[in-house]
């Protein structure tokens, strides 16, 4: 005979065990489901917020506004050093060549010294100048006038070339100046639109479905001015360097056609 009382005793203990054992198997499962990627309790991916990342998450649009921008800076910074050198440059050989003018040397043996080179500046006056002075006495002219309005003409030519020359590339300075941080606006715009639509796709507004499309936007405000403030500090400086310059250029110009004017009056 089967003792009923002692196995349903034997029941009521071993109850609580299996449930034990049945949640640490469940709590053990969890992990599990929490990886699952059909299961509703799937964490949204971790955002890379580098700017590698911010880059390569953008959408095409805005990579395609990234990379517009980051050519320009790199243009505007070739300019800039560029313009640099030739500004500097530009005032070593006037000072030099005001020295050796002012020196006393002759014109004709500081022209003879001058005119097989490539000169710009106030020595590229200087050679125009002499060059038609000594074409109008070479060619045997029987008569000096309008020699001094020739002179002034070939000068101001000159004037205008070199300043040509040291505005060459401005432009481009005040183009990304002016248009840079628009340009890095637009990406911005384009990227919360895009955020937008993924709110709207995935019906989830918190943070972690917002943030990675924001933080893409303001990264290409933030290129748009990275590329616009240096091209606009800079066009500014340049453009009153070459100011300065072309009225030194002029100032010397002024001078030197007094003193050729002087020896024409003696001459004539």
């Amino acid at each position: 005979m089967i003792d009923v009382t002692s196995r349903t005793g034997t029941v009521s203990r071993l109850t609580p065990a299996i449930a034990t054992a049945a949640g640490l198997l469940l709590l053990g499962t969890l992990p599990a489901l929490a990886q699952d990627p059909i299961g509703s309790t799937v964490a949204p991916p971790a955002a890379d917020f580098s700017f590698l990342g911010l880059f390569l998450q953008a959408h095409i649009v805005v990579k395609l506004v990234m990379i517009g921008l980051i050519v320009s800076s790199i243009w505007v910074w070739a300019i800039i050093i560029n313009k640099w050198m030739l500004f500097s440059r530009n005032k070593r050989e006037m000072d030099r060549f005001e020295q050796v003018f002012w020196s006393g040397q002759s014109l004709e043996d500081l022209y003879r010294t001058l005119a097989g080179r490539s000169n710009h500046g106030m020595a590229a006056i200087f050679v125009a100048a002499m060059r038609e002075w000594k074409r109008t006495y070479e060619g045997g002219a029987r008569s000096l006038a309008g020699l001094n309005q020739r002179i002034d003409k070939v000068m101001n030519v000159t004037i205008a070339r070199e300043v040509e020359r040291l505005e060459t590339g401005l432009l481009v300075l005040a183009t990304v100046g002016s248009a840079g941080p628009f340009v890095g606006l637009f990406g911005t715009v384009w990227g919360i639109m895009t955020s937008f639509q993924s709110i709207a796709a995935s019906k989830n507004t918190s943070l972690a479905v917002v943030a990675p499309g924001i933080a893409e936007a303001l990264f290409a405000t933030a290129m748009g001015l990275i590329a616009a403030i240096p091209a606009t500090i800079f066009y500014n400086k340049f453009i009153s360097q070459t100011g300065r310059q072309a009225q030194r250029l002029e100032g010397f110009a002024d001078e030197f056609s007094a003193i050729l004017s002087r020896q024409i009056d003696e001459r004539g």
